[in-house]
């Protein structure tokens, strides 16, 4: 199978985006006001040329309209603004134009998505599960970590499903309220990313794991004010991060 350095991928990655954004974009038809990123205010450089890359299983990115993305527009001035939605059309061409490059490219299951998305920690051995969610419970009440609810989706395996053989999996729901409605003044779209969810699972060999959505600010590092993450919404999501963090870490020591 073809393999790529990390360095060689980021540069695959690059100059195929960079073939599509080198493409006449198709004309769209927004549903609220024009991306002024897609708008020049002076006239638009000439076509360049790029090289043609010849790896294998690279997709023919050429021709593929530019989606509507976003606005790169500054934070609202007024708490709890929430930006107009992304037409569906507009979100299924963005993830088809991405798809070619994280099957083809980057040789990427969906299963290898997932672990992407995924910060995880193996739970030390001879930790039962109840110790496990115990001790998650009690780091999280040190950081003032509000538990508010939980989803024992095993449960509902064996008594909807009828699957006795499911393993033991649990989702336990936590919030930070203070930094939580800080998050949600600057960006309330923040919210489906709320309550912060931590899930607790024994795999195949019976091993217990702790897991969360990875949402790691560090991956836009240097790029904040490109993208309009205000100082203060950087500070509360790693904030939150970290507490979540240390719940998980907690869990997996069993730490009592």
């Amino acid at each position: 199978m073809f393999k790529l350095s990390r360095l060689s991928l980021s540069l695959v990655t690059l100059l195929a985006s960079a073939q599509v954004l080198a493409q006449q974009p198709a004309p769209i038809t927004p549903a609220y006001a024009p991306n002024p990123f897609l708008q020049f205010t002076t006239p638009a450089p000439a076509p360049f040329a790029l090289p043609q890359l010849s790896l294998p299983g690279l997709p023919d990115l050429r021709g593929l309209p530019i989606p509507l993305v976003g606005t790169l527009g500054g934070a609202p001035t007024r708490p709890y603004t929430i930006r107009p939605g992304i037409p569906q059309a507009a979100k299924k061409q963005m993830m088809q134009m991405m798809m070619p490059i994280m099957s083809n490219v980057m040789r990427m299951s969906m299963p290898d998505a997932m672990n992407w998305f995924a910060h995880k920690i193996k739970a030390k051995p001879g930790l039962s599960f109840d110790e496990v969610v115990e001790s998650m419970m009690l780091r999280a009440n040190k950081l003032n970590f509000k538990y508010v609810g939980n989803n024992l989706m095993y449960k509902d395996f064996r008594a909807v499903l009828g699957d006795m053989d499911a393993p033991r999996i649990e989702v336990h729901s936590f919030c930070d309220i203070a930094v939580g409605r800080d998050l949600l003044k600057i960006s309330p779209e923040f919210l489906v990313f709320l309550p912060c969810r931590i899930g607790v699972m024994e795999d195949a060999d019976k091993n217990i794991w702790v897991m969360m959505l990875d949402w790691n600010l560090e991956w836009v590092a240097g790029y904040e004010g490109q993208m309009g993450v205000t100082p203060e919404l950087s500070k509360g999501a790693i904030d939150i991060r970290n507490k979540m963090a240390e719940i998980m870490q907690a869990g997996a020591d069993g730490d009592l």
